[in-house]
C-alpha cells in the first residue's frame, strides 16, 4: 500500500470516526425533544414566493399557501416574479384579487436574495416566511410551527424537508439522504448550530430579518448566508420533525450535480466570507463544529472518491503492466495462480473502524425514519443501500466539480 495514500486514509478514518462518535454523543446525551406545542393567538404572517421561470410548479405552490389552515385575514402572500421569461407572471395574475404580486427586473448577478429583500421591503406579517415555487407545505404547518417561537431571541424555525413523491433512481436515494440531513439538524438544535435555512417554508421573526440587514442578493446559498448572518448575531434556530414540506429534487444525476455543486460552492465562498466566526468561542458551537465541518465534510468527500478510484484503478494498472511483461500469456499465468492468503495480512483496526461507522450509520438512519414517522425501505432497497455505500462519492464528485470551478473561477448564476 502507498504510504502516503495510507496516511491520507487513516486521517479520514480519523476524522469520520470522530465526527460519528460526537454526535452519537448528543444523541444520547439531549436526545430528541418532543414537538407537540400548541398555538394560543394567530399572529399575522407573511408568506414569499419568490419564482424565476417557474411555470410548471408555480400554481400549485400558491394555492397551497392559499389553502394553510390558518386565519385569512392573518395570511399575506407575496409572490414575487424575478424576471422570469416564461408564463410564471400570467400565472401569478390569475390569483392577483387573492394575493399581492411584485415583478421586479432580475440584474446579471442578482440571485434569490433579491425577490425576497423586495417582499421583505413590504412585508405586514409579525413573521415572514420563505415558500420556494417547487414546495408544498402540509396544511397545518403554520399552526404546528409557530408556537415554538417561545423566546424571544429565537429566529427561525424550520419544518421537515421531503422529497415529493419520488420516482426516479436518484430521487428516491435522495429521499433518506433528506430523512437524514433532517434527523442531523434536529440534533444541531441541541447544540445551537444549525447552518441553514432552506427555501421550503423557512419561518423567520420579521423583525429580526430587517434588523440583520435582510438577504445578500448576490449569493449563491442566500438562505445559507442569511443563517450564518443570524448565527453572527447569535440568535437561536429550531429544526422540527414532526412538520413537514414536501419539495421537488433532481431527477437526473445531471441535475443533482448541478444542484449540489451550487449548494457546496455557496456554503465554501459563505464560509469564506464569515471566516472570522471560525473557532471563534464566541459564536458557541456553530463557530467551533458547524462551520468546519462545512469545509472538512468537502475535503473528507473528495479524499473517499480520489482514494476510491486509486485503489480500483492501481491494481488493474499493476497487473496489465505485468501482463505486458509476458506477452498476456494469461494460460501461463493461471498455471502457475495461487493463493497467498492469512488472516494476519487483514487490517483489523479498519475493520473495526468501518463496522463502528456502519452500525453508526444504521443507527442513524433508522432513528431519522422513525422520528419523521416514516418507513424504512420506502422506495426499494436499491436506492436506500447505494446512499449507504455510494452516496458520498456522488458528492465527492460534486465537490471535485466545485473545487475545479473555484480554480476557473467559474460561477454559475441562479
Amino acid at each position: 500500500m502507498n504510504p502516503v495514500v495510507n496516511v491520507i486514509l487513516w486521517c479520514v478514518y480519523i476524522l469520520s470516526l470522530y465526527f460519528a462518535v460526537f454526535w452519537l454523543l448528543v444523541l444520547v446525551d439531549k436526545g430528541i425533544t418532543k414537538e407537540n406545542k400548541k398555538l394560543n393567538r394567530f399572529p399575522p404572517v407573511t408568506i414569499v414566493i419568490p419564482a424565476y421561470n417557474e411555470e410548471k410548479v408555480i400554481e400549485n405552490t400558491i394555492k397551497s399557501a392559499l389553502t394553510l389552515n390558518y386565519p385569512k385575514n392573518k395570511t399575506e402572500i407575496i409572490a414575487v416574479n424575478h424576471g422570469s421569461t416564461d408564463k410564471t407572471l400570467s400565472i401569478m395574475n390569475k390569483y392577483r384579487d387573492k394575493i399581492k404580486i411584485i415583478s421586479i427586473e432580475k440584474m446579471p448577478d442578482e440571485r434569490k436574495g433579491a425577490p425576497m429583500n423586495a417582499a421583505l421591503k413590504v412585508a405586514k406579517g409579525d413573521f415572514f416566511v420563505c415558500l420556494d415555487a417547487d414546495s408544498i407545505p402540509e396544511k397545518d404547518a403554520l399552526l404546528k410551527i409557530l408556537p415554538h417561537f417561545s423566546e424571544k431571541d429565537i429566529a427561525c424555525v424550520l419544518p421537515s424537508m421531503k422529497v415529493d413523491k419520488p420516482k426516479s433512481f436518484w430521487q428516491k436515494a435522495q429521499w433518506t439522504e433528506y430523512l437524514v440531513n433532517m434527523f442531523y439538524k434536529k440534533l444541531m438544535t441541541n447544540l445551537n448550530c444549525i447552518h441553514v435555512a432552506p427555501g421550503p417554508f423557512s419561518v423567520y421573526r420579521t423583525d429580526i430579518l430587517r434588523k440583520v440587514g435582510g438577504y445578500n442578493e448576490k449569493n449563491l446559498t442566500e438562505d445559507l448566508e442569511i443563517t450564518y448572518k443570524l448565527q453572527k448575531n447569535q440568535y437561536k434556530i429550531i429544526q422540527l420533525l414532526d412538520t413537514q414540506v414536501l419539495t421537488k429534487s433532481p431527477q437526473t444525476f445531471k441535475q443533482l450535480y448541478s444542484q449540489r455543486n451550487r449548494w457546496f460552492k455557496g456554503a465554501f465562498l459563505t464560509t469564506i466570507q464569515y471566516r472570522k466566526m471560525l473557532f471563534n468561542r464566541k459564536y458557541g458551537d456553530f463557530a467551533m463544529i458547524q462551520l468546519p465541518v462545512v469545509i472538512i465534510s468537502g475535503i473528507l468527500a473528495m479524499t473517499l472518491l480520489l482514494t476510491s478510484m486509486y485503489y480500483a484503478l492501481q491494481p488493474r494498472l499493476d497487473f496489465l503492466i505485468k501482463m505486458r511483461t509476458i506477452n498476456f500469456d494469461f494460460w501461463t499465468l493461471l498455471k502457475n495462480f495461487s493463493l497467498n492468503f492469512s488472516i494476519f495480512d487483514l487490517n483489523y483496526a479498519l475493520i473495526i473502524s468501518s463496522v463502528f461507522m456502519l452500525m453508526f450509520s444504521v443507527i442513524i438512519v433508522y432513528k431519522s425514519h422513525k422520528h419523521s414517522n416514516e418507513r424504512l425501505l420506502e422506495n426499494g432497497i436499491l436506492p436506500f443501500l447505494f446512499f449507504f455505500v455510494y452516496y458520498y462519492l456522488i458528492m465527492g464528485i460534486a465537490w471535485l466539480g466545485v473545487t475545479i470551478d473555484l480554480l476557473t473561477k467559474r460561477i454559475q448564476k441562479w
